[in-house]
C-alpha cells in the first residue's frame, strides 16, 4: 500500500520546476540539501539566497509524524487550534509507552493495560482530526515512516528527534517539538533557521566487521555532541552509494547526535531497491525520472569546499568499527583502540548485556548481520555471557525476520525479543539486576548512551556499537574482547574464533506482516473524552504573556552544571506515564540537572524559605509566593531528545527565561514556543558571576527587538550588583509568541479562537 499516492505524484510534477527556479535565481549549482529546502518554501518565505545559520524560513512541509510520549502533548496543544482536520498528513506512532521487561508477548498485555487511557486518547484524537494512527506493537515511528511514508526530495517534521532516520531514503527530515509539529498540522508555515551545510565524502567500501553504523560513530567523534547543531549534514560519494538504504538511515538517525538539524543522501539505486521492496514501486518509477534532481549537483561534489561550510572525508576501506561512550555518544573508540581504553579508564569490564534493534538499527540487513554471528556461536558450541535482548523495529520486520529464521537464531544462543518499541533504548526497560546502583557495563545498538538513559543508573556504562559488534561482545562477555583478533574458548574447551558477518540487504522472498498495526482515520462522530480525575491526560490552559515586571527581581531556580540534556530536564523512563499531564510531570523538572552550588541533583536553595529543596517544589513555592524565577546552564543545553515538556515544565512552573552558554536547537526553539526567554552569555565567563542567593533581572525587555541584546543585573545579597550582555536570537515573528504567551496563543489569534 502506498499511502498518500495522489500527493507524491503532485510533488514530483512540480518539484524539477522549483529547483530549477532556485538555481536560476541564486545562480549556481545547489547540494541535495538546498534543493530539498527551496523546493519547500512557504509562501512567507521568497525565493532568495537565504544566508545560512542567521535568516530564519517558512517551510511547507509534506508530512508530521508524532510517537505517543511527545504526541500527547502535540495534539492537546492542536486540539485548542481550531480546525477540524490536520492541513498535511500527520500520523501518530504508538511506540514510546511499552516497558521491557520478560518479552514481547507479556510486556505488550501489560503495555495496552497499563495505557489504555492514553492509547484511547490518541486513537479518538487522531481519528477525529484525520491522522493516521499506528497501535501498539505496530513499531517504533522512525521505522514505519522509512518503510511507508519517507519519498526522496521529500520534507517532513516528526515529535522526536530521530526523525532524522528518513535521511536514509533521501528526505530533509527534522526532529521538532510539539508546537512546531501543531504549526504544520493546522496549513501555517513552518519556521527554521537556515542551516549550515556540512559534507561527508564517502569514498571505498565497507567490509568485514565494519558497517554503516561506524560511520556516524566516527563523525560523531569528529563533530562531537554539538558539532552539527545549526547545519544539515549531507553524504556523498562512490562510498555513499555503495550503503544500503537502512543502512543510510542508520548514519542519519544518529545524526541528532551530533546536534544536527538533519541528515540526508542522495537519490541511488540502493533507494530504488528499497522502494520497490517495501510495496512503493510506483514512487521509485517517479524517482527515476527526475533523479539528477533527488541529489547534489556534480559541480557540488566535485568541489565540496565551495559549496559546503565544512567538509569531511572517510574512506570506508579503511574505516574501523567503533565502540562509543560511555555517558556521551561522541566519545568514540575504534576497535582496535578499545580494549586499552576499557583498562586506561578502569571501565567495569565484564559486559553484562548486550542490546540489539531499536529505531537506529533493526532494518532486515542488520538482523541478519547480527544473526550470522549468533548462528556461528551456536555451530561452534559458544556460550552467551551476556544478557541479550533484541528490539526489532517493525511489526513488518520481526514477521519477516520470524519467517526467516532470524529471530530462532537469536532465541537458540538465549536471546529474548521484545516488543516492536522503543523499550530499553529510551528508558522503559524494567532491568534484572543485582544492585541498581552498582558499576556496570552494557553494550547496545541504539543511538544515545547518556548516564542514566536506558535503566536509571547513573553508574551504568553504556556503549554504542553495531548490532554485529553488540552481538559479539554479548557472547563474549569481555569488554577487552576483540571479535577480528581475539578467541573464546567453547564448551568443549577448544579455542576457536568468530568469523566476519554476512548480511542480506532485502529479505529474498520479500516482505510480509500480517498485520502492520495501522487505523486509518474516520469520517466523523468521533469524540475526544479527557477526565477530569485523570492522573495521565490533562487539557491545556493558555500560558500568560511574561511581564516587564516579572522579568525584575527574580530568584536563581538552578544553576545547571555540565552536561544538561532534555534527559536530565525531564527524565523519561517511569515518567512517560504522565506526557499528557503537564502538571503532573512538572514534579521532573531539572531532577536531573547537577546543581553547580553543592554538585547534588535536585537540591537547591530556596531562598524565601532558607532551605533546601527539591527543584519543581522549590519552583512551586516561588510561583505561590508570586517571586519570578529563572535558570542558569553551559553548553548545548538541552541537547537529546526533542522533548517539548523540557521547556514546557518550567514555563509552567513559573521560569521566566534560561540563559547559557549556548543551546541546542531543538530545545531553544520549544522554549521561543511557549514564550520564555532563551538567553546566551555573551561573555560565557559571566556564567560564573551567578550566585544562588541573587536578586536577578532583566533589563531592556521594553524594547526587545531583533538583533538587540538584552543586560543581566545580578543584585548580590552582599549589596553589590553587577550587569553584563546576554544576546538572543529572536526574530520579529517569535518576539510576537513571547508577547502572545506562546507560539500556540498566537495561532488561536490568527484563527479567531478566543
Amino acid at each position: 500500500m502506498i499511502f498518500d499516492l495522489k500527493m507524491i505524484r503532485e510533488f514530483y510534477k512540480n518539484y524539477p520546476a522549483r529547483v530549477d527556479a532556485a538555481k536560476a535565481k541564486l545562480k549556481r549549482p545547489l547540494t541535495l540539501s538546498e534543493k530539498i529546502l527551496f523546493a519547500h518554501l512557504h509562501e512567507e518565505s521568497p525565493l532568495t539566497d537565504y544566508k545560512r545559520g542567521s535568516d530564519y524560513v517558512f517551510f511547507q512541509v509534506d508530512r508530521v509524524a508524532m510517537q505517543d510520549a511527545t504526541a500527547q502533548m502535540a495534539l492537546l496543544q492542536f486540539m485548542t487550534c481550531g480546525r477540524k482536520k490536520v492541513a498535511v498528513p500527520s500520523t501518530v506512532h504508538c511506540d514510546h509507552l511499552i516497558t521491557a521487561e520478560v518479552g514481547a508477548a507479556k510486556d505488550m498485555e501489560a503495555a495496552l493495560n497499563k495505557n489504555k487511557e492514553v492509547f484511547d486518547f490518541l486513537s479518538s484524537v487522531s481519528q477525529k482530526y484525520g491522522i493516521g494512527f499506528w497501535k501498539p506493537g505496530a513499531g517504533i515511528i522512525h521505522q514505519i515512516v522509512l518503510e511507508n511514508y519517507a519519498f526522496p526530495g521529500g520534507m517532513i517534521i516528526g515529535t522526536d528527534s530521530h526523525t532524522v532516520n528518513a535521511g536514509g531514503l533521501g528526505m530533509v527530515s527534522i526532529g521538532v517539538g510539539g508546537a512546531d509539529a501543531v504549526d504544520a498540522m493546522s496549513g501555517m508555515g513552518w519556521e527554521l533557521q537556515m542551516p549550515k551545510l556540512i559534507g561527508v565524502h564517502l569514498t571505498g567500501k565497507l567490509r568485514g566487521w565494519t558497517s554503516p553504523k561506524d560511520v556516524i560513530l566516527a563523525v560523531a567523534g569528529i563533530l562531537t555532541v554539538k558539532g552539527g547543531t545549526g547545519a544539515i549534514v549531507e553524504y556523498f560519494g562512490k562510498g555513499a552509494q555503495s550503503i544500503s538504504a537502512t543502512g543510510k538511515g542508520t548514519i542519519c538517525n544518529m545524526g541528532a547526535e551530533i546536534g544536527a538539524t538533519t541528515s540526508t543522501f542522495g537519490y541511488d539505486k540502493s533507494m530504488a531497491r528499497y522502494l520497490k521492496a517495501t510495496g512503493r514501486s510506483k514512487v521509485a518509477s517517479m524517482c527515476n525520472k527526475v533523479a539528477d534532481y533527488l541529489t547534489g549537483d556534480a559541480e557540488c561534489y566535485a568541489n565540496p569546499e565551495k559549496y559546503f561550510d565544512q567538509v569531511i572525508e572517510i574512506d570506508l576501506s579503511k574505516l574501523e568499527p567503533h565502540i562509543n561512550g560511555p555517558f556521551t555518544p561522541d566519545l568514540a573508540w575504534p576497535l582496535s583502540k578499545f580494549a586499552a581504553a576499557v583498562r586506561k579508564n578502569k571501565y567495569p569490564v565484564k559486559l553484562e548485556v548486550g542490546l540489539i534493534g531499536s529505531c537506529t538499527n533493526s532494518s532486515y540487513e542488520d538482523l541478519t548481520r547480527a544473526a550470522s554471528i549468533a548462528r556461528q556461536a551456536k555451530e561452534k558450541n559458544l556460550e552467551v555471557k551476556a544478557e541479550f535482548t533484541i528490539t526489532p523495529g517493525s511489526e513488518q520486520i520481526r514477521f519477516t525476520a520470524q519467517r526467516d529464521g532470524l529471530l530462532n537464531d537469536f532465541s537458540n544462543i538465549g536471546g529474548v525479543v521484545l516488543a516492536n518499541a522503543c523499550g530499553p533504548c529510551i528508558g522503559q526497560w524494567s532491568r534484572h539486576i543485582d544492585d541498581k546502583n552498582r558499576a556496570n557495563s552494557i553494550m547496545t545498538s541504539f543511538n544515545r548512551n547518556f548516564t542514566s538513559r536506558n535503566d536509571g543508573n547513573p553508574n551504568t556504562h553504556a556503549f554504542v556499537a553495531s548490532p554485529e559488534i553488540v552481538t559479539a561482545f554479548a557472547i563474549a562477555g569481555d569488554l577487552t574482547f576483540n571479535p577480528k583478533k581475539s578467541a573464546l574458548i567453547n564448551r568443549k574447551g577448544e579455542a576457536v574464533k568468530l568469523d566476519p558477518p554476512k548480511g542480506i540487504e532485502l529479505p529474498k522472498a520479500g516482505f510480509a506482516v500480517e498485520d502492520a498495526g495501522y487505523i486509518a482515520p474516520a469520517k466523523g462522530g468521533v469524540k475526544v473524552m479527557v477526565d477530569k480525575k485523570s492522573e495521565r491526560l490533562q487539557l491545556l490552559k493558555p500560558f500568560t504573556p511574561i511581564t516587564n515586571d516579572q522579568l525584575q527581581n527574580m530568584r536563581v531556580l538552578i544553576k545547571a552544571k555540565g552536561k544538561c540534556t532534555t534527559d536530565h530536564i525531564s527524565m523519561a523512563g517511569p515518567w512517560l506515564k504522565y506526557r499528557g499531564h503537564l502538571e503532573n510531570i512538572s514534579n521532573n523538572c531539572y531532577i536531573g540537572a547537577t546543581n553547580a552550588f553543592n554538585d547534588e541533583r535536585n537540591k537547591v536553595l530556596n531562598i524565601e524559605t532558607g532551605q533546601y529543596m527539591e527543584v519543581p517544589a522549590s519552583a512551586r513555592l516561588y510561583q505561590k509566593k508570586g517571586v519570578g524565577t529563572i535558570i542558569f546552564g553551559e553548553e548545548n543545553l538541552g541537547e537529546g531528545s526533542s522533548r517539548e515538556h523540557a521547556a514546557m515544565e518550567p514555563r509552567y512552573l513559573g521560569v521566566k527565561a534560561v540563559v547559557v552558554k549556548s543551546f541546542a536547537r531543538i530545545h531553544q526553539t520549544n522554549l521561543k514556543k511557549q514564550g520564555m526567554l532563551a538567553l546566551t552569555f555573551a561573555n560565557p565567563a559571566d556564567y560564573d558571576k551567578v550566585r544562588q542567593d541573587d536578586k536577578v533581572s532583566i533589563l531592556g525587555f521594553e524594547t526587545f527587538a531583533p538583533g538587540k541584546p538584552l543586560q543581566i543585573r545580578l543584585d548580590h545579597a552582599d549589596g553589590k550588583s553587577e550587569t553584563f550582555d546576554v544576546n538572543h536570537t529572536y526574530n520579529a515573528q517569535q518576539i510576537e509568541w513571547v508577547m502572545a504567551g506562546s507560539a500556540l496563543n498566537k495561532i488561536r489569534k490568527d484563527f479567531g479562537v478566543k
